[in-house]
Parts: structure tokens; C-alpha cells; sequence
């Protein structure tokens, strides 16, 4: 960002000297606001100048056209006429004055507006630090500078995040200077389009040839890809784009690009060859692109450059009209994208993209997707990163942060990113400092050492920050008992330093719950010493939570009454003691690393997995599973059961059916019975129980459960035509 600024003023609503224009003086207007009433963007920011202006100090500014004649103490907003001599983007803006007038230039897009913004903020000491939460001094005095000149250009063309606030409070995306995919893509087309453009479920039946060949034939399916190198594909796609270009002539940008799923590809002879001649699956989408990028000169294309995509071609340059969407889904986020070894992946990846293309969009990944509420301390790597995506050529960048009310520092985080996007040389720190102290008064000193304290523990504990992580992973590093201690005590001191203003006691409460979601789920895998307080505990999260209007705990949408019920159902003893319980396992047909790690205590040892597959559970990929429980003597027994993940976008699916049969002596087994399970395409994450009863007790030292494999992941799935998992986190016997 480009910033000349040669007198800043920070907050000016106190005494009117005469280094200032005067606009409202004891509660009087003095001045008005010059604007061509025609020019969109610069009424939005008139309107939006006088709204605060009358907040501020009870009165409005008359609005004026251009033709009026000038004069001291008017406010001129201006987009067709930028300052003389500067360079001014889109959302660009100039804020200048001589000695009567004060002018707001904007480029072409809304940098009027942004600049009012400026403006409000900079020197009327207006915040907007969350959504519906804007702070201001009340007055009857305001003016500006008499002396000016700023000019500010933000540094990424596109800015987008996840923030609630732009859905609950219509003036947060405008003040934080936010855009979504609606306003650049054409009729909404903007990541995982290839099945919107060419569906699946209109052509996959007739034309199966227009869709992967994966692992020995075509795979027509919802998250399946095309046939890339099929010319029949290529002219049905031209075909659907100039009927949508046709829809939206407003419209100059539209993604064509990859379904969501890996490895997910055309593997046919000619796409295999076109991608081991470029180095990468990337080189069929990249030459697919450019074809469309020729067809149609004065449109933009973007597509996605990840998971299987992200290594760009070897030999095929993007065209300049061909956007890449650069995504860095498998980096871990503990340090920045240059410190470990996923980062340093990434990073040669972008480099190779940034060496022949000067159009890439960076889509960066700051959310922990399982787990929501969870502590994810990653404040210390933004603005490097996102100082290495502007290096890199990118042009355009999505922050994916919490979306949803109640995660980690949602309201923080979403304001730091702002920020950011706007200028990636802001001082962190300083905007960390002022939002807490804005939006958590009294509190802030203690909220921000829980913040540090966290940051310095993750780095010490030397483990990964994963988006798909769970306070588990965290135990013995940032979340280990001494500082789960340090952090209940931080978070009372700050409730009592805000204990006579509600609302930002609610918003400590916000945050805190975080901590008391992970001495939940902490709790669950360790003996449960105390049920009553852990019940106490549950319920005070689950109050709060309500009351609060803190809904979602993962991306699956699975909402915290759930959870509650949940945790009370599987987690707490169970007055009915498994007969299973500590017993010895063995494995005719073991379950496939990695997570076969704990495979020998897993299935026995009464603690039940979350919603993130990496703790307790164990896990078997594409085959059956077989398992020999030992009861260590004989005994009588009527029920076996096994509890079972569901989670479809880790291409965790229930297995086809579970056989369960017993023996005195390991040798000979007797059936005991069969249960099928029926397919689950909903996306929640669930824990399914699965259970077998005889007709009547039978005598048993030795329990085989066989789990049937569904095989491959069905046509609607992710993971079409690969390997599906199953996981299984316990067995039952009574």
C-alpha cells in the first residue's frame, strides 16, 4: 500500500482551534457535504458520513450537488476528480484540504466510501470492532484537519473473510472493507464448479466418458472431475459459460474449477499424459483454462490450485485472463508458511505459480474446522503470511477465519484480518491492543495474557496447530493442567474487573469458552474421578453457550446441545460395565497406520474419540477389519456392540455390515449374529452404534467382531472411486 501521509491527527471531536474546518461547532452545523448524488458509491458515502455525524453530535450535514459554489467548511466527496498527481486503485482513496475545504477522492470502486471510513475512524475516533458493536464519544464539536494530504490503496484487490458480522450487521462489510464472491463471479460461480457447470447428475448416466477415470474406470459423480482432455467436455462447458456471461453482462469473472475431493482426477491415458509431461495434475486444468481464456478474451477465469492441483505445470503459462486460486489447505499453522515442512511445501509451490503468473488469489485457512471453540493461537503467523502471499503476486486473497459467533477469538481475529487485508505492513500489535481494550474495557490486560501465554506455549510444545485439531492434541503442550490452571485464574480476574457492565462480562464469557470446551474434552480421556462436577462443568458450558447464541461447534454444523447430550450419553460411566473392559485384543486383520498406533488398549479401555478422527480412534482403509477380544475366562454374554465414526470429509464412512462370533478356545468360533448397516450421506459428524444380541446367552471366552468394508467411496462422495475408511473407537460386551 502506497501511504503519504504528512500530518495524521488521531481524534479530533474536542475544542475547534483554527487548524481545522470547522463541521459542527456547540452543536451547530458549519458545514456540508458537496457530492454528485448520480455517483453511487459517493451517496453510500455521504449517507454514511452523516449517519455517524448525527450520532456523534445530534445534528446532520446538509447534502449538496456539485453545482453549489464552495464554500469554508465544506466536506467534498468525490470520485471522478481523484488528487492531482496520485495513484489511486479502485477502492483506492485520497483524504486532502487546503485551508477551508476537505476532500474525499475515491477511484472506481468504493474508495469514497472506505475513505469516509478512514475518516470517521482516524479522526471522529469512531470504532467498529464487531458486528453490531460500535463505539463512539458523543459531542457538539467536529472538525478536520486544515492541513492533509493521505492517500491509501489497500493491498489486496479482493478482500473476503468469514466474518458473522457481515451477515448480522449491514454496515460491518463496509466498514471493514470486505467483499464477497457474489460481487466479482458471475451468478454465484465461485469455487468447486465443475459439477454446477456440467452436472454430473444430468450427464453422468449418458456420457460417462466426460468425467474421471479413477483406478480402472469412469466415475461420473458429484465429486468426481472431467475428462479433461475430451473435446466434447470442452465445448459444452464454452457452451454453458456464454449462457451464464449472457445472464450476468455485469459480470466479467467466473470459476471454472475442481469439485471438492483429492486425487479425485482424470487418469485416462491423454489426461495422464498431458499431466506427467506438465509435473502436475494442475497441467490439464491449466491448459483446459487457457482454451477458455482464448474462446473468450474479455472474461477472467479463475480455478483452483489445490490439494492435487497445487504444483503448477512445468511448461503451460497461464494466460493473464486465467486467475489462480492458490490454496495452502495442507500447511500447518503454529509458525509461519516458511518455518515447517508443510509451509516450505507450500511456499515452492506459490513460487513456481508467482514465476508465471502475476493473477493468483490466495485462499489461507486460519480456522480450526472440528472444533470451532477450540483454542487456535495464530495471531503471530498472519501478517507474515499474508506479507508473503502480496510478495508472491497475489492479487486477490480469502482469509477463511471463523465464521461463526463463539469461536476462538472470532470477533478479534476477524478484525485483525481486516486490517491486514487492507494493509499488510499495519502494526499487529497495536490494532491486538486497541480492539481489546474497545471491546473488552477493564478485562483487556488479562484476555491479552491468555492470548500470549497460549502463543508461547504452542511455540514451546513444539506440536502443530492442524485445522482439523483437538484440544486433545494440546494436553500436555498449551492446554497442559498447570496452564489450564493459569487460564481459569486469568479469566476471573477478568470477569470481576467487568462485573457491573453485562455486556462485557458476555463477551469475556465468549472467550472463556473456549477454555471450558477443552477441560471438557480433556476430561473425557482421563478416568472420571468427579461425575458431578464434570456434569456441573457441562452444564454451565451448555448455559452459557445458549445464552450466549453460541450455536456451531464444526463446519458440520453440529451445535453444542448436541455435544452436551452427547458427552453425558458417551463419556460419563455407564452404570452397565462391559464385560470387554481392559480386556486383550488381537488382530487377524489389523487396522492401517497411522492409526493403528494405540490399536492394542483402543478398543477396551472405555474412552470414546471426538469428532476429530486422530484420538482413540482406529482406523482400517479400503478392507475388513477383524478383531479378537479376550474375556480372559468364560462367560456368559448376549450383546456385543461397536461404536463407529461418520465423518464424510475425512472420507470416514460406516462400514457395510458388522458379523460377530464366539469361541472357548480361539479355535473354533460359533456365530453370534450379523447387523447391517444402511449408507448415511448427511454431512454431520456422528457416532453410530452398532449392536448384535443373541437369542439366548452363550458361553464365551473369545469375541471376533468382522467388520465388511463398503470398499470404495460411492459415486456422491468425496473420495469417488478410492479406498474408504472406517473407524471404530470401542467394543461393548455384556
Amino acid at each position: 500500500m502506497k501511504i503519504l501521509l504528512l500530518l495524521v491527527l488521531s481524534i479530533v471531536l474536542t475544542s475547534v482551534g483554527e487548524a481545522q474546518i470547522v463541521l459542527v461547532k456547540h452543536g451547530k452545523v458549519q458545514g456540508r457535504i458537496i457530492v454528485d448524488i448520480q455517483n453511487k458509491a459517493d451517496n453510500q458515502a455521504a449517507k454514511l458520513l452523516n449517519l455517524f455525524v448525527t450520532k456523534i453530535t445530534g445534528t446532520t450535514l446538509p447534502i449538496v450537488s456539485r453545482s453549489v459554489k464552495r464554500v469554508k467548511g465544506d466536506l467534498i466527496i468525490d470520485s471522478r476528480s481523484p488528487l492531482k498527481g496520485s495513484e489511486i486503485s479502485d477502492d483506492g482513496f485520497s483524504l486532502t484540504s487546503n485551508d477551508s475545504v476537505f476532500f474525499v477522492n475515491g477511484g472506481n470502486g468504493l474508495g469514497s466510501v472506505y475513505g469516509v471510513v478512514t475518516l470517521l475512524e482516524d479522526y471522529f475516533g469512531v470504532h467498529y470492532y464487531a458486528a453490531n458493536s460500535c463505539v463512539f464519544t458523543p459531542g457538539r464539536e467536529l472538525a478536520l484537519p486544515q492541513k492533509l494530504s493521505r492517500i491509501e490503496n489497500p493491498s489486496f484487490q479482493f478482500r473476503q473473510t468469514q466474518a458473522y458480522g457481515m451477515a448480522t450487521d449491514s454496515l460491518y462489510k463496509i466498514w471493514h472493507r470486505l467483499q464477497e464472491p457474489v460481487e466479482l463471479f458471475a451468478g454465484g460461480y465461485w469455487v468447486h464448479t465443475f459439477d454446477r457447470i456440467l452436472p454430473s447428475a444430468t450427464y453422468g448416466k449418458s456420457h460417462p466418458e466426460y468425467f474421471s477415470f479413477i483406478n480402472g474406470e469412469r466415475r461420473p459423480g458429484a465429486a468426481s472431475q472431467w475428462c479433461l482432455s475430451n473435446p466434447e467436455v470442452f465445448e459444452m462447458v464454452s457452451q454453458k459459460i456464454d449462457s451464464i456471461f449472457k445472464a450476468h453482462p455485469d459480470r466479467k469473472m467466473i470459476s471454472v474449477s475442481q469439485n471438492d475431493g483429492n486425487s479425485t482426477n482424470c487418469s485416462c491415458e491423454k489426461c495422464k499424459a498431458i499431466d506427467d509431461d506438465e509435473g502436475s495434475p494442475s497441467g490439464s486444468i491449466i491448459r483446459f483454462l487457457n482454451k477458455l481464456a482464448a474462446r473468450f478474451p474479455d472474461k477472467e477465469f479463475s480455478t483452483l490450485a489445490y490439494l492435487y492441483s497445487v504444483a503448477p505445470p512445468k511448461h503451460t503459462h497461464p494466460l493473464p485472463n486465467v486467475n489462480i486460486m492458490l490454496c495452502d489447505i495442507d500447511c500447518t499453522r503454529e509458525v509461519s508458511l516458511t518455518e515447517n515442512p508443510s509451509g516450505k511445501t507450500f511456499m515452492k509451490n506459490m513460487e513456481g505459480w508467482a514465476q508465471i503468473s502475476n493473477n493468483i488469489f490466495v485462499w489461507d485457512y486460519g480456522i480450526n474446522f472440528d472444533n470451532y471453540v477450540s483454542p487456535f493461537p495464530n495471531f503471530h503467523i498472519l501478517q507474515t503470511n499474508m506479507q508473503l502471499f502480496k510478495t508472491y503476486h497475489a492479487t486477490k486473497h480469502f482469509s477463511q477465519i471463523g465464521g461463526s459467533k463463539g469461536g476462538d477469538f472470532s470477533e478479534l481475529r476477524s478484525y485483525v484480518v481486516a486490517k491486514l487485508l487492507w494493509n499488510v505492513n499495519c502494526n499487529v500489535d497495536s490494532v491486538i491492543q486497541t480492539f481489546l481494550r474497545g471491546y473488552y474495557g477493564a478485562a483487556a490486560p488479562f484476555i491479552y495474557q491468555v492470548m500470549k501465554i497460549q502463543q508461547g506455549a504452542l511455540l514451546g510444545s513444539n506440536l502443530p496447530l492442524w485445522i482439523y485439531d483437538t484440544p486433545i492434541t494440546h494436553k500436555n503442550g498449551m492446554l497442559n493442567g498447570a496452564l489450564m490452571r493459569r487460564y481459569r485464574e486469568l479469566f476471573d480476574q477478568a470477569e470481576r474487573s467487568v462485573a457491573s457492565d453485562s455486556t462485557l462480562l458476555h463477551r469475556v464469557w465468549q472467550q472463556r469458552l473456549s477454555i471450558q470446551y477443552s477441560e471438557l474434552e480433556i476430561a473425557r480421556t482421563n478416568p472420571a474421578d468427579n461425575t458431578k462436577d464434570i456434569k456441573k462443568e457441562l452444564s454451565l458450558f451448555r448455559n452459557r453457550a445458549h445464552d450466549l447464541g453460541v450455536t456451531s461447534l464444526n463446519e458440520r454444523n453440529n451445535t453444542v446441545e448436541e455435544y452436551c447430550n452427547l458427552y453425558l450419553e458417551r463419556n460419563l460411566p455407564s452404570a452397565r460395565m462391559s464385560l470387554a473392559h481392559q480386556a486383550n485384543v488381537s488382530y487377524p486383520l489389523p487396522p492401517d497406520k497411522p492409526y493403528d498406533k494405540i490399536a492394542d488398549k483402543a478398543l477396551t479401555d472405555g474412552f470414546l474419540g471426538g469428532a476429530t478422527f486422530n484420538e482413540s480412534w482406529i482406523g482400517w482403509s479400503g478392507k475388513d477389519g477383524e478383531v479378537i477380544i479376550d474375556l480372559g475366562e468364560e462367560k456368559e454374554i448376549d450383546t456385543v456392540e461397536a461404536d463407529f465414526l461418520h465423518k464424510l470429509g475425512a472420507w470416514i464412512l460406516l462400514p457395510k455390515s458388522v458379523t460377530c462370533s464366539t469361541s472357548t478356545d480361539k479355535v473354533n468360533f460359533i456365530p453370534m449374529g450379523k447387523q447391517e448397516i444402511k449408507e448415511d450421506r448427511s454431512v454431520a459428524v456422528k457416532y453410530v452404534k452398532v449392536g448384535i444380541t443373541a437369542n439366548e446367552k452363550v458361553k464365551a471366552r473369545y469375541v471376533k467382531v468382522h467388520i465388511e468394508t463398503i470398499g470404495v467411496c460411492p459415486s456422491w462422495h468425496y473420495g469417488v472411486g478410492y479406498p474408504a475408511w472406517f473407524f471404530m473407537d470401542e467394543i461393548w460386551v455384556y
